[in-house]
């Protein structure tokens, strides 16, 4: 049985126009190598996530296909039939037509001739539309070995007046993703991941902190023990998380822009950092000053 966790919290920027509140879910399926599994799991979460009124679902890393690193002996040479992972992902984007349901999904994504696939995020609209994919930029030393080709776009994207950011696992060891993001007007950044680092947490609430953005977080269940699926808010605490016992779980999260305990973080740390970056704020109290040019002195 999934259990659910909702917070009621806030969005994190003032600046955009849109609607008052988005509610996300932070999906955490196990994650195998058989698609058919994977979808019958993924269909089920974004039918409680639609029952629980969640207007996106968020999911890991190779929810669909499952992830290379998992079972490194079953994708080499990437010898796989291609067939069951597109049939599912069409009958993921049926459901998300039918539900009126934003799905981001974890897949590897298939190239031509002899080009090894992508690791990616595809964007599912509420038409069942693939109206985006974002393919993993940074890749381990074994990705960019023997598995999978880089990306080299960013992708933010637009679901009722939030700007959502997409990333995928190691990518939160580079602060550059999630800086970006934020000069893009991110809300929200998409963490897809399939880790059993527990060092993921604290970075990913550092960024959430630092940056004043939300970071979602989707991982398998068998990875939930080091770090289970959740959404981090833009003061860097966990809002809400699913269960750390390896089970299938989902998490919500209903922004709300005027919550008022985010209101420091959104509408005064946010903007005031943002003017402290730009640099023009300490350049209008410049001085020219010898005992400030002379460093030898004290």
């Amino acid at each position: 049985m999934t259990a659910w966790h909702t917070v009621r919290t806030a969005r994190t920027t003032t600046e955009t126009t849109g609607a008052e509140t988005l509610t996300i879910a932070a999906a955490q399926p196990p994650v195998t190598c058989d698609p058919a599994v994977n979808g019958a799991e993924i269909r089920d979460l974004m039918r409680r996530a639609y029952d629980h009124g969640a207007r996106l679902v968020h999911f890991p890393e190779g929810a669909l296909s499952g992830y290379a690193g998992q079972d490194k002996q079953h994708y080499t040479g990437w010898n796989i039939d291609w067939t069951p992972v597109r049939r599912e992902l069409a009958a993921v984007r049926a459901l998300a037509a039918q539900l009126g349901l934003w799905v981001v999904l974890g897949s590897n994504h298939r190239l031509t001739g002899g080009n090894r696939p992508h690791n990616s995020l595809y964007v599912i609209s509420d038409r069942g539309d693939i109206v985006n994919r974002y393919d993993k930029r940074y890749l381990s030393h074994t990705e960019i070995t023997c598995f999978y080709t880089p990306g080299f776009t960013p992708v933010a994207i637009d679901v009722d007046g939030y700007r959502l950011g997409l990333a995928l696992c190691i990518e939160i060891n580079f602060p550059e993703v999630f800086l970006d993001y934020l000069h893009q007007g991110v809300d929200c950044v998409l963490f897809s991941t399939f880790s059993h680092d527990p060092i993921f947490d604290v970075i990913a609430r550092g960024h959430a902190a630092t940056t004043n953005q939300w970071i979602s977080v989707s991982v398998p269940a068998q990875c939930s023990t080091a770090m289970p699926a959740g959404v981090i808010g833009p003061h860097g605490a966990w809002l809400t998380r699913c269960a750390t016992d390896g089970s299938t779980d989902l998490a919500r999260v209903t922004l709300n822009r005027n919550a008022p305990e985010l209101r420091i973080a959104l509408h005064a740390a946010r903007r005031w950092r943002a003017t402290a970056r730009d640099g023009s704020l300490y350049q209008q109290r410049r001085v020219d000053d010898l005992r400030s040019h002379d460093r030898s002195v004290a």
